[in-house]
């Protein structure tokens, strides 16, 4: 087959193209005619497929992601914002952190291992295009039900993926969730998290700027794996026949991705670079045209000069090839030499493939013949835009007058501590070290905090001991009940978890995940919880520094909650002063914070006793979330409670097992005035914490509360070895460790 070059597409305007197989809609391909005057060569149609997908243009989602920018001012600890690989702030003393969470869901159930693992070394890559060293990863993860044979294909693949990438990097996972639910079924969420630390002025961009600067590709070679990979495959739903398309998932070598890394910042120290971009998701397509688009100028390229794995690769497939572990660097004509010695030194291959012009076109050129001749943004920036679609679902009235309020209760005490039992075995609630066992959450020395406590804590200054928290969370649960109601739980309870480690919340991320945005039920879902999102962000002053929207999470016409995943970053400035979930003394007294009512849709309760989804969520109190979070950084920074757990997913009986058992002490509680026993242990209600106070500051503590308007009842004190409400039931902790911890091995086994 003759090349298609430029000169041949414009003398054969009326040649087939293959544009409906590679995704593009009947009206995009005409548009992209109308852009270039003609019809597009073989290699302009592959670029524009992959760029103009939903998974890289956000072409369904970003007339609602406006929101974010427009309504969400930026604090005074924002660097960078939405638009680059990842959001920068200020952490103080100089130091910046960039962090994000980004999907790699479709991949992953095509093929768990490399999908998951891909998914951590491309999150990883943004984090370092933007000038910083990562420092440790985070993993919120969704599968189907517990029980069901897939969910033993997918999740250990999964995690072995996770741990198997990280744990080679040598970075901690310091957090994340794990979740069942039969509507991941077909479409698991594997939704990856990193932070970076760097000085201010460290921060790099991705842009090409200077006319004669070189565009160096360095990194691994060029491969097959990967063509049209997470671009494609995470912009259609999915057949219900299941997995079908292994080779379009890309292949990830830790090893190759640390010496990238290592030999990244030794090229950021020496200052050799004047724009950089990793290569993700649509490759050598996404870096040569966001490089030139977000420069001053065009761009030329000479594509033979790419470095391959595979010889017999087309033009086509080198541009949409998502192989791992690369990255595209602008650098000054001057410094190329020493560019090139410092990737020797560290056994990466590096090779200038191009240069910066004085032009407005991004050229591509194969073996002397021009096969590209596009205006950069028409690429990368300038993709579709659709309005599409969306109404409240006719089922959605019926699904929230379905109220959890008239499904049975505990008749008796016996049955209050069966369905405790019950609940703490359950999947969601049960402990999930299997999982986070196969996690390295240590290396490197500098973890003060991970999973299970409410948030991850990394140590960013040895000597000062200056630190960063992250907390993620999303309810599907309450999203299907109220998609508005339910992204607000979910920031809230991210919020919330960084604050009671002692953390002060700073800015969030997010990871979008829906079903198909041409469902207008699906489409006002994602509308509501951005929406939400947005207007909590602002009520709570944290902006959204970046994030990233996985659409198409269906299976035929299954889609899965709506499931919008918020990652909050906090700091704190003396990570000794960390609050941990433990608790740890006895004799401490054991406060609630906060109001608890009569709260069950969407509950843990509902769904492992009655397995039962309606009803309206918990409300949303963002002041009071704000004044809780002031209240726990506070009383951790004063020394006024030795240990804090938020109330969510099962109430306050979860938290205090978690806390019992991660301590190795039990806890006598007393249900106070005005609640029954059930609604103590068992509601949702948000805005909440459960803290131990020494004695000798429980009038501090008190007093503090008081003089905020924080409502706070002693409910009970650090005792025994056993979990004993008064009056009703006690369960020894050899019981309840039992019931804990046995559920996820005995899945997985």
């Amino acid at each position: 087959m003759s090349l298609d070059t430029v000169e041949h597409a414009a003398k054969t305007p009326d040649v087939g193209q293959p544009w409906k197989e590679l995704g593009l809609k009947e009206d995009e391909y005409a548009r992209i005619r109308e852009i270039l005057g003609r019809r597009p060569t073989g290699a302009e149609l592959a670029m524009y497929s992959v760029m103009w997908s939903e998974h890289c243009s956000y072409k369904s989602s970003k007339v609602h992601l406006k929101q974010f920018g427009e309504k969400v001012p930026e604090n005074d600890a924002m660097l960078v914002g939405i638009g680059e690989n990842a959001g920068v702030v200020d952490v103080g003393q100089g130091y910046a952190v960039t962090f994000k969470v980004e999907s790699h869901n479709h991949p992953s159930y095509i093929e768990p291992y490399q999908g998951a693992a891909t998914g951590v070394g491309g999150i990883v890559r943004d984090i370092l295009a933007m000038g910083a060293r990562p420092v440790a990863v985070v993993d919120p993860l969704r599968f189907g039900a517990a029980d069901h044979p897939d969910t033993k294909r997918v999740l250990p693949g999964v995690v072995a993926g996770i741990g198997g990438y990280g744990n080679c990097l040598g970075l901690p996972n310091i957090g994340g969730e794990v979740v069942f639910d039969a509507c991941y079924q077909g479409n698991p969420l594997v939704n990856a998290g990193c932070i970076g630390v760097m000085k201010h002025e460290d921060i790099h961009l991705a842009q090409a700027s200077g006319p004669g600067n070189k565009v160096i590709l360095y990194g691994a070679r060029t491969g097959g794996d990967g063509i049209g990979g997470v671009s494609v495959l995470a912009s259609e739903t999915f057949e219900s026949t299941g997995p079908a398309k292994r080779p379009a998932v890309q292949v990830g070598d830790p090893f190759q991705e640390k010496l990238l890394i290592e030999c990244t910042l030794e090229i950021f120290k020496e200052k050799l670079v004047a724009g950089i971009q990793d290569l993700g998701g649509a490759g050598l397509s996404c870096a040569t045209s966001e490089l030139a688009s977000a420069g001053s100028g065009g761009m030329r390229v000479e594509l033979d000069t790419v470095p391959l794995r595979d010889s017999s690769l087309s033009p086509e497939e080198i541009l949409m090839s998502e192989s791992q572990e690369r990255m595209c660097a602008i650098v000054e004509p001057q410094h190329v030499d020493r560019f090139l010695e410092i990737c020797e030194k560290w056994d990466v291959i590096a090779t200038v493939i191009g240069e910066v012009t004085e032009g407005s076109q991004l050229e591509i050129f194969w073996h002397g013949e021009q096969i590209v001749d596009v205006p950069p943004r028409s690429v990368a920036h300038e993709g579709p835009t659709y309005h599409r679609p969306f109404a409240r679902p006719s089922w959605q009235d019926a699904l929230q007058a379905d109220d959890a309020g008239k499904l049975a209760r505990p008749a008796n005490a016996a049955e209050l501590r069966e369905q405790v039992l019950r609940l703490v075995s359950s999947p969601n609630q049960a402990s999930k070290s299997w999982i986070t066992d196969q996690y390295d959450r240590f290396v490197q020395g500098n973890t003060v905090l991970a999973m299970p406590e409410d948030a991850g804590i990394v140590r960013i200054d040895e000597e000062t001991n200056l630190g960063v928290a992250m907390a993620t969370d999303g309810n599907g649960r309450y999203a299907k009940l109220d998609p508005y109601t339910g992204a607000q739980l979910a920031l809230a309870e991210a919020y919330r978890n960084v604050a009671a480690t002692g953390a002060k919340p700073l800015a969030i991320s997010d990871c979008l995940n829906f079903g198909s945005p041409e469902d207008p039920d699906v489409m006002w879902q994602f509308a509501e919880a951005t929406r939400g999102l947005a207007d909590g962000c602002l009520e709570l002053g944290t902006p959204v520094t970046g994030g990233n929207v996985s659409l198409y999470n269906q299976t035929g016409d299954t889609a899965i909650h709506p499931t919008p995943v918020v990652a909050v970053l906090g700091v704190i400035d003396d990570v000794t002063r960390r609050t941990p979930v433990a608790f740890a003394e006895e004799g401490q007294l054991l406060y609630l914070l906060g109001d608890t009512h009569e709260e069950f849709g969407g509950s843990a309760w509902s769904e492992v006793v009655h397995q039962h989804l309606g009803g309206l969520p918990p409300k949303v109190d963002l002041g009071r979330e704000k004044l809780l979070g002031e209240i726990l950084i506070s009383a951790s920074r004063d020394g006024m409670v030795d240990a804090a757990h938020d109330l969510s997913d099962g109430g306050l009986i979860q938290a205090v097992t978690e806390s019992c058992l991660r301590g190795g002490k039990g806890a006598r509680l007393v249900v106070p005035d005005g609640l029954d026993a059930f609604t103590f242990l068992f509601s949702e209600s948000a805005g909440r914490a459960v803290v131990s106070v020494p004695r000798s500051e429980e009038l501090r503590f008190n007093d503090m509360c008081g003089a905020r308007g924080l409502p706070v009842a002693r409910i009970g004190v650090v005792d025994g070895d056993a979990v004993e409400v008064q009056g009703e039931f006690s369960i020894p902790l050899t019981e309840l460790r039992t019931a804990h911890e046995a559920t996820i091995p005995a899945l997985l086994a």
